[in-house]
């Protein structure tokens, strides 16, 4: 299956939230928070470009539920981008292809331009926050560990994760450019 013939058959992040079966409510009520700055928006609009972010995660993913409201708000708000999810365990081919080390790690968000060639991806977590979980954070205990990243989320308020996403097509567009 071609990576446009799986995106278009993943369902939209309205159509996954419908499905969420952990952690529903938690899902649901950062989706209704989750908002994204007009100059954000602008920076993806600015491209030109039409984008295609295609999203492999699971419902139970803690970091998933913390990232994809805000990715799915700016989807919602660009004209030029939409957002399909797609589940990590059933395409484990697409997923090794989007390893962070020898783990699984997601969600994994990739880019992929109006052909549907893949330009670049995201993940699992930003960058700031997977170095204070691969160093600091490793040392507590699990439950203190979660609970620090969740708050770490909260006071962000995606505005790391829509820096990176938005990093990711701007650094295809330079690229563009540049060749």
């Amino acid at each position: 299956m071609t990576l446009r013939e799986r995106y278009y058959s993943a369902p939209t992040f309205d159509a996954f939230l419908e499905g969420v079966e952990t952690n529903s409510d938690l899902w649901h009520a950062i989706a209704r928070r989750a908002s994204v700055p007009d100059d954000v928006i602008a920076r993806v609009e600015a491209t030109g470009q039409r984008w295609h972010l295609l999203v492999l995660t699971e419902d139970w993913c803690g970091d998933g539920v913390n990232v994809l409201p805000y990715i799915a708000k700016l989807a919602d708000g660009a004209a030029n981008l939409d957002l399909r999810i797609l589940a990590r365990d059933a395409n484990p081919d697409l997923m090794d292809g989007h390893l962070t080390g020898q783990s699984r790690s997601i969600p994994v968000v990739i880019l992929l331009d109006s052909s549907f060639t893949e330009r670049g991806w995201w993940g699992p977590r930003p960058r700031e926050l997977q170095q204070w979980v691969l160093g600091p954070g490793s040392s507590m205990p699990k439950a203190d560990r979660y609970r620090d990243i969740r708050r770490w989320y909260v006071q962000d308020r995606g505005f790391a994760v829509l820096n990176g996403i938005v990093s990711i097509i701007e650094a295809a567009v330079a690229k563009d450019a540049a060749a």
